[in-house]
């Protein structure tokens, strides 16, 4: 089933008063991460969006009720509305936040184009899962199968020794933020082995959540392939990782997609410094002395 604005809508929606006053929305929209708020009526009911380019355009009217400067109306969508038809909208408009609405014009959410993006990441994992059950079942001539659910943090066998610094302050900006894209478990009889997502799953440790959304794969026959030792098991026994905390974070190195980034501003620096005079062309008229 095609996903729905309500699967990602955000529900506790900051938003202001249509009778609050100008000076007030900037100090609120100051204090917070957004660049405009929705405003509603004594009901609830929507009634517009404030921008911070309009508050911008009346900081002089400091005492203006916001009823009186924005524009009657927004773009609005409605739970049940298709997820990728309300992205359509946001894209055709320009729009950061899309307001959602109810049947009765109350408001009830807000769906940014953050979510959008993060809807787009987690309707990718499954294909992850899905070629690893493929590998495992041609690996082990076994059927595996694989379902969503949640994972105990503290249970997890990593397969992975090692975790950058800098990537692990960005999943921590993710999981704040909801975007709670799924791990890869194998569960193999008690044992919950961590094939991907070790960057996540140390931040969730870090932030002291105790579950983490996954896809878990299974196999369909448990007995035979409990006699068999895969080798996600081979590399936790070589480097003794029995849990999340025996993961090693790297402070000294970047994460290979920020280290080949940087690579290319500092090869673009040292190509323009290559490039440039020695001694630097001077106008038509201008002396030397600054």
């Amino acid at each position: 089933m095609a996903p729905r604005v309500r699967d990602y809508m955000v529900l506790e929606v900051e938003h202001l008063q249509e009778t609050a006053t100008v000076g007030q929305a900037i100090e609120r929209l100051t204090r917070s991460r957004h660049h405009g708020l929705p405003v509603t009526d004594q009901r609830g009911r929507l009634v517009g969006f404030v921008s911070a380019k309009e508050l911008l355009r009346h900081s002089g009217e400091a005492g203006t009720p916001l009823g009186k400067i924005i524009r009657s109306g927004t773009y609005t969508a409605y739970p049940d509305t298709g997820l990728d038809d309300a992205a359509r909208i946001m894209f055709r408009f320009g729009l950061r936040d899309l307001p959602i609405i109810d049947e009765d014009g109350r408001l009830c959410g807000i769906l940014s184009n953050l979510d959008v993006v993060r809807s787009h990441f987690e309707r990718a994992s499954p294909a992850k899962a899905d070629t690893l059950k493929h590998l495992l079942s041609e690996r082990y001539g076994l059927p595996f199968s694989f379902h969503r659910g949640l994972v105990p943090i503290d249970r997890l066998a990593p397969t992975q020794w090692k975790v950058f610094e800098d990537e692990l302050e960005g999943r921590r900006y993710e999981l704040e933020r909801g975007f709670a894209e799924p791990v890869l478990v194998l569960r193999k009889g008690d044992a919950w082995i961590l094939v991907d997502g070790h960057h996540r799953a140390l931040a969730a440790r870090e932030m002291g959540l105790a579950q983490l959304q996954a896809f878990v794969l299974t196999c369909d026959r448990p007995e035979e392939f409990s006699r068999e030792e895969t080798g996600f098991e081979r590399v936790a026994k070589e480097h003794h990782l029995k849990s999340v905390d025996d993961i090693e974070i790297d402070r000294s190195t970047h994460h290979p997609l920020i280290e080949v980034t940087t690579q290319l501003i500092r090869r673009f620096e040292e190509q323009s410094n290559r490039e440039a005079p020695s001694t630097p062309e001077r106008l038509p008229g201008e002396s030397g002395a600054r």
